[in-house]
């Protein structure tokens, strides 16, 4: 669930006077519940919230994948997180071409290193491109990201 998009469809409801204070109020109980599960879910699969985010876009619709498979899906997460921060997501790194395809150019080659077979070349080159496009929205270089305390998007 995109969380925001939720909270901001919520607002628009509620200034709009599509629904009342009380009911209002209901769903945002419901919504910071659904956040401590996906909190907990993180806990639980030994991810940090970075990282269960792209094992989600690596996993989506993958419900045949075992346990093993799983597991190294996990490893892909940490190890493309922990390369891309440190070596490749500097400062204005989405203003320069050459860094945006070197960003791709390293999700690209440890998708293909660490992957499991069981991603096709067809799969393999969508979730290339939609963890591409998650890190393009999500880290702003420098350290900054939306993961990241007090962090403003200097779009």
């Amino acid at each position: 669930m995109d969380y925001q998009a939720k909270f901001e469809e919520m607002i628009a409801e509620y200034n709009d006077g599509k629904i009342s204070v009380d009911l209002h109020f209901e769903e945002l109980i419901r919504l910071a519940g659904a956040l401590n599960e996906e909190e907990q879910r993180a806990v639980g699969e030994r991810l940090s919230e970075e990282e269960l985010t792209v094992f989600d876009y690596l996993t989506r619709s993958e419900e045949d994948l075992t346990d093993e498979q799983r597991d190294e899906v996990k490893t892909v997460s940490r190890t493309l997180l922990d390369t891309l921060k440190r070596e490749k997501l500097v400062l204005d790194w989405r203003k320069k071409q050459q860094s945006r395809a070197d960003v791709k150019l390293t999700i690209q080659r440890i998708f293909d290193e660490l992957l499991p077979e069981y991603y096709s070349t067809e799969l393999y080159e969508r979730k290339c491109e939609e963890v591409y496009q998650h890190i393009y929205d999500s880290y702003f270089g420098d350290n900054n990201s939306v993961y990241a305390k007090n962090t403003v998007n200097p779009v």
